[in-house]
């Protein structure tokens, strides 16, 4: 299934109603246990996941200290959106200006990350989604260094694998296994289709009780 496969009728999804669908679907730990705080409100991303894993190192490389993650951000594909696990170091930031421009240049749809972003002014004026732990102005250079990409990642007791369909928006970060993608995906669909309708009722009057009787769902 191709990076873009999914997004055609999914931008009424949200990450409550994905973890809806998730439980549904019998999955009911896939959403990340702390939020990442988006570094604007009414942020939204969804995309595949880039997964890189940064650990604490303090070698240095001073012919090309970046060569890991040059590479990784080069690899970037439309349609991806950057997971990056630090284990929540504080020791630096993770995350910046130029990797966002690139990563926009790529086509990616935004990046969460553990860790601590830092230029932020800057990647919220290039209109680029980003959620953090935190912020830190520290250069990662002689303090982290990437372990692996492409893998698989623990962030927030939750497992993404490379390729996992993953959401973030305002009220956390939903993760979707690629092997349950298109159950999860058609009962979100329709549940977002459903509320809809159940908004509309309330809102013209309907009480609590018929809508939820009428139509299972809240």
């Amino acid at each position: 299934m191709g990076p873009l496969a999914f997004v055609p009728g999914d931008d009424r999804l949200t990450t409550a109603i994905l973890s809806d669908a998730l439980d549904e679907a019998g999955f009911r730990h896939q959403v990340l246990e702390h939020r990442l705080a988006p570094l604007l409100p009414g942020s939204r991303a969804l995309g595949r996941a880039a997964t890189v894993r940064f650990v604490a190192d303090e070698r240095d490389v001073p012919a090309d200290p970046y060569a890991a993650a040059i590479d990784f951000v080069d690899s970037l594909e439309r349609g991806q959106l950057v997971v990056i696990a630090t284990g929540e170091a504080n020791a630096s930031a993770v995350w910046g200006e130029l990797f966002s421009a690139a990563a926009i240049g790529a086509g990616a749809v935004g990046v969460l990350t553990d860790g601590n972003l830092r230029d932020t002014d800057r990647i919220a004026a290039l209109d680029f989604p980003a959620f953090s732990r935190s912020r830190r102005p520290i250069d990662y250079r002689r303090r982290l260094a990437i372990a692996e990409s492409r893998g698989t990642v623990l962030i927030g007791g939750v497992s993404i694998a490379h390729g996992d369909l993953v959401m973030a928006d305002d009220d956390g970060i939903a993760v979707i296994p690629q092997d349950a993608e298109e159950t999860v995906l058609r009962i979100a669909r329709l549940r977002a289709s459903g509320e809809s309708t159940v908004l509309a009722e309330l809102l013209a009057g309907e009480s609590l009780r018929t809508v939820w009787d009428r139509h299972r769902i809240l």
